[in-house]
Parts: C-alpha cells; sequence; structure tokens
C-alpha cells in the first residue's frame, strides 16, 4: 500500500513539472539559443587556432559539449523550483502528505530529467546541421541519436539531483542562483567542452579528471563524433552512472532532512 501510494506521489509530482514546464515556452528557447550562440559565436572565433583531432571540424568538435552545457545549466538551475515551493508553501503541503520524502524527491528528478532531455533531445537534432559530412556520416548520427539521447537521460539524473539538493539547503531565490552559477561554470569549463585534454598542465589536468562532466563531453563525443574521443568509453559511462547514483541518494537524505 505504502509502496502504490509513493508511485501516485511520484507520477503526481512528475505530472505537475511537465505541466509547468509546457506552459514555459519561453525557457525553452533560451535553453536552445544560448548554447547555440556559444557554438556559433564562440566556435568562429576560436576555430582557426583551435587544436582538434586530425579531420575533425572545430563545430563538431565542440557540439557535444555545447549541447551537454544546456543540461549542465537547465539540470542544476531546477533546483531553484524548489526554493521557489518553499517560498509559496507549496513543497510545506506536498512534504506533510503521505508520500515518502525519496518519493518526492524522485518525482522531482524525473520531472527535471524530463524537462531536459527535452530539451537536449531537440538541440541534439539540430545537431545534422553541424557534425554529419556526408550521407554515411548522416546515417551513423540518426542510428546512435537514441542512445544519444538515452546518455542524456542518464547524465540529467545526476545534475538534476545535484540542483535539487542544493536546494534543499536555500531559502533564498538569489542565494541559490549565486552559488549554482559558481558552481556550474567551473563544471562546463572544466569539462574540455571546448579544447582538446593533452597537453594540458599537471595541476588543471587533474581538476578535469575529477569533473564529471568531462566524462559526460568525451561519452557523447564517442558517439557523435568518434574520431573526437579520447577517454574510455566504459570509464565515461562508469563514471555517469556512478556520479548519478551517488547525488540520487544524497538528495534522498537531503530532502529527508528538510523542515
Amino acid at each position: 500500500m505504502s509502496l502504490q501510494r509513493d508511485l501516485h506521489g511520484i507520477h503526481a509530482i512528475w505530472l505537475r513539472e511537465f505541466k509547468i514546464f509546457q506552459r514555459e515556452r519561453s525557457r525553452v528557447v533560451s535553453a536552445l539559443a544560448s548554447p547555440l550562440l556559444w557554438l556559433f559565436l564562440l566556435g568562429t572565433g576560436l576555430r582557426s587556432t583551435a587544436s582538434t583531432p586530425e579531420g575533425v571540424d572545430y563545430y563538431a568538435y565542440i557540439f557535444p559539449g555545447v549541447a551537454l552545457m544546456s543540461v549542465l545549466f537547465q539540470g542544476m538551475f531546477f533546483g531553484l523550483y524548489i526554493v521557489w515551493d518553499r517560498k509559496i508553501d507549496v513543497l510545506k503541503a506536498v512534504l506533510v502528505s503521505p508520500v515518502s520524502r525519496p518519493a518526492v524527491f524522485f518525482g522531482k528528478v524525473l520531472g527535471g530529467c524530463t524537462d531536459v532531455t527535452i530539451q537536449a533531445a531537440i538541440l541534439l537534432l539540430i545537431g545534422l546541421a553541424v557534425i554529419p559530412d556526408g550521407h554515411e556520416e548522416m546515417v551513423h548520427y540518426l542510428a546512435l541519436y537514441p542512445v544519444a539521447v538515452a546518455l542524456v537521460v542518464l547524465i540529467a539524473v545526476g545534475l538534476v539531483s545535484v540542483g535539487l539538493t542544493i536546494g534543499s539547503f536555500f531559502e533564498s531565490l538569489e542565494g541559490f542562483q549565486v552559488f549554482i552559477t559558481f558552481l556550474a561554470f567551473p563544471m562546463f569549463f572544466l569539462s574540455g567542452a571546448l579544447y582538446s585534454l593533452e597537453g594540458l598542465p599537471p595541476w588543471f589536468s587533474q581538476a578535469v579528471t575529477l569533473n564529471p562532466m568531462t566524462y559526460a563531453v568525451d561519452a557523447l563525443r564517442w558517439l557523435l563524433v568518434p574520431a573526437a574521443g579520447r577517454l574510455n568509453p566504459a570509464v565515461d559511462l562508469a563514471v555517469i552512472s556512478g556520479f548519478g547514483m551517488v547525488m540520487v541518494l544524497v538528495g534522498s537524505w537531503s530532502f529527508r532532512r528538510m523542515r
């Protein structure tokens, strides 16, 4: 009975988040416009000087990282809704319901992952104009597109969990935004999304290695631009999966302690 109640609660919370997403069309537009601006403005500026694997265009090289930029920022900033729900007392009503705290967290994670995945799936379709060079590469891209979307879901679980976990500790919207911005930008710039991982200073290389986004970017490169992949794909998948599992556990704990 308790499990059935939690499942109903997870579905209800997910449905609420999805309906909010449907009403915020401007959010989708901004989530798509920002990575594309980075791709074409920054990509054009660095294209002539940046080092990429032989035969890989710089636009194609940075596209996986730029696509995951949307997942990173949208996923982590999803925690803002926890802070907002607390302000308007919606969170209080949810937390005093018979649904367990982990179920509330899972419902929020599913809602955030749905929102992020839809936006990333659209962005990856736009990649058809950037990455494939010829019919064979087009077929390859389309064949692996569903796998790329599935990978985005896996990555989104960890990032949305991070945002929700941090949001559970904040009561101020401004404080949350400052903290997440401070965390998200280093994760993006240390992911190798815009540059090669080879030839980096030792201290910088260590920071890149500790960043879970490094493995997410590399995994998506292996799928969409195989010549650009540099790490072990099995290691990429293991790190992404482990990061997601750890953050789900931490997030469940953080929701248990919320008042």
